[in-house]
């Protein structure tokens, strides 16, 4: 588990984005008390030693007083705080970490003015009706606010999406899903109980991506349909055509308001 760390220099940096803006300690005194008074919250002043004092190091800064800092040095209270170690990145990889007992409802992942790192060619580029990994998908990176991918570590986890016209798991896994998928299990795995159990695997085509069920047959690697889906079963040569990327371990995906008409029947 990640266990933020005080960063002794995180003083100096403030120091750094005060001196950037041409202010002095008794400068962001004043600015901080304007800043509380249009708060009506008092835990926004700043005292000119207070500004000192964090700066040399000589105590910790609570949450109001960064936010005042961030306002007038006008930079993120996440760039602030991470100034000190306390990376938000970091934190979000672990809430998965805690698994609550009961059903709740989550608040919206997304936020007004955040954003993550994803493609600007976005629309032009990516094509959502293909079934295709996530990291190849956004290879130039831009600021754009994508709430759903903000929780997903991209950096060091492995994601695919099911393309918009990919049925192949329907309704298990619905066009336009995201899935997680473990790198580590790529061996074809026969003992399961139902189709609920059976393990579901991302494959890495010549052309491109698949999310089914596999089996494996002397060389020859099947891709495996949901029967609604009205797709037919499909084998490569194994391996050579087809490689296992892993298993899908988690499914992110909606079940209504898609607007995706669903797959004819191929009888």
């Amino acid at each position: 588990m990640l266990i933020p760390k005080w960063d002794p220099d995180g003083g100096k940096r403030l120091r750094a984005e005060r001196e950037r803006l041409g202010l002095s300690t008794r400068d962001v005194q004043r600015l901080s008390h304007e800043l509380s008074q249009k708060m009506k919250n008092r835990y926004y002043y700043i005292s000119h030693t207070w500004v000192a004092d964090i700066e040399t190091g000589k105590f910790k800064p609570n949450v109001f007083k960064l936010q005042s800092l961030a306002l007038i040095y006008q930079r993120n209270l996440d760039e602030i705080l991470a100034f000190f170690g306390i990376n938000f990145r970091d934190l979000a990889r672990e809430l998965g970490l805690v698994g609550l007992p009961r059903t709740r409802l989550l608040g919206p992942l997304d936020r007004p003015g955040r954003s993550i790192v994803a493609p600007v060619e976005l629309r032009d580029r990516v094509k959502i009706e293909q079934t295709n990994l996530v990291s190849r998908m956004f290879e130039n990176w831009a600021e754009i606010p994508v709430g759903l991918l903000q929780h997903m570590d991209l950096k060091n986890g492995l994601y695919g999406y099911i393309g918009t016209k990919d049925y192949t798991l329907f309704p298990l896994i619905r066009p336009g899903s995201f899935v997680q998928i473990d790198a580590r299990q790529t061996k074809i795995m026969s003992n399961w109980q139902n189709e609920f159990d059976r393990p579901i695997y991302f494959v890495e085509l010549r052309d491109g991506y698949v999310c089914s069920w596999c089996e494996l047959h002397e060389g020859q690697l099947f891709l495996l349909a949901t029967p609604q889906s009205g797709a037919k079963a499909r084998h490569f040569r194994f391996p050579g055509d087809a490689d296992i990327v892993g298993r899908v371990t988690a499914v992110t995906m909606r079940i209504a308001e898609m607007n995706i008409d669903p797959p004819k029947s191929s009888e």
